[in-house]
């Protein structure tokens, strides 16, 4: 039976209300003993804006534990050239958000980011990567940042922690599902957790939704392509990448990330692609 996928943003969050499967998922990907997660409570995944033109920070979920160390979780399906622009500026903002003007920066909170990626960020055959703030020759300059990376792509080697996790998002069935042989507590009750949520028919409805908009958006982008590279005249193609602006826009994405499918689409150098977001960005 066809199940909704864990990678539906939707569904991740819903896993991750689950206060035993989040620690659980920690405690593999971060290498934390479970018992040592007393509390992994969620916060408002809203960050507070300083100033009136700063871009507001959205966080797919975020954590708290009782050390006070933040952490950031998010799905990404699609690759980005500026990918890790972003993920170090929404990294950035969490570790500054609550520190207030005089404030002592000893306040400032360590900070994790965990994305879990539906595509290849690297070469390298590990699909669990981990950065840290370090030298050239490996010395540790500070642990206020740490940026942990699955890459659900690429093949398993059979001796991570994060492997059967990587199963489970990768799961497009029930069958899928119960291939995936684990004694531990934590993968079971999110296993069980992707089960419930694929009988919910109001659930199940939302996400055939979610998925018509994704190809519907794919197909539409293909056009516009196809338009921009048929027709070729100015006004036909102003018009065509300002409907490709707005679109992106209302599906969230960053001016960053606009401006980088500008250039790749139309191959339009950074000055041009800014130009275009100068009048048609909203």
């Amino acid at each position: 039976m066809k199940i909704i996928s864990p990678k539906y943003d939707y569904c991740m969050k819903e896993l991750f209300r689950n206060e035993i499967v989040r620690k659980a998922f920690l405690s593999d990907i971060l290498g934390i003993p479970e018992e040592e997660i007393r509390t992994a409570r969620l916060l408002n995944p809203f960050l507070r804006k300083r100033y009136k033109k700063q871009k507001l920070g959205i966080l797919d979920i975020l954590l708290e534990l009782n050390d006070d160390t933040r952490i950031n979780i998010e799905i990404q399906l699609k690759a980005s050239s500026s990918w890790d622009r972003r993920q170090i500026f929404y990294l950035s903002k969490l570790f500054t958000s609550d520190l207030k003007v005089g404030e002592n920066y000893s306040r400032l909170k360590r900070c994790i980011g965990i994305s879990i990626l539906d595509f290849n960020l690297t070469d390298r055959p590990e699909y669990h990567s981990i950065y840290f703030l370090q030298d050239e020759k490996g010395n540790r300059f500070s642990d206020v940042f740490e940026i942990h990376t699955i890459e659900l792509k690429k093949k398993l080697m059979g001796n991570e922690a994060a492997d059967d996790w990587i199963r489970l998002f990768n799961a497009e069935s029930e069958e899928d599902l119960e291939m995936i042989k684990t004694e531990k507590a934590g993968l079971r009750e999110a296993i069980r957790e992707v089960k419930r949520m694929s009988l919910s028919e109001r659930l199940r409805a939302r996400y055939e939704e979610h998925m018509k908009y994704i190809r519907d958006k794919a197909a539409r982008e293909d056009y516009v392509w196809q338009q921009g590279r048929a027709q070729g005249r100015q006004e036909e193609k102003d018009k065509i990448i300002a409907m490709l602006i707005a679109d992106m826009q209302e599906d969230g994405k960053s001016r960053e990330q606009v401006q980088a499918k500008l250039q790749q689409r139309f191959a339009l150098t950074e000055q041009e692609a800014e130009e275009y977001l100068g009048h048609f960005w909203k």
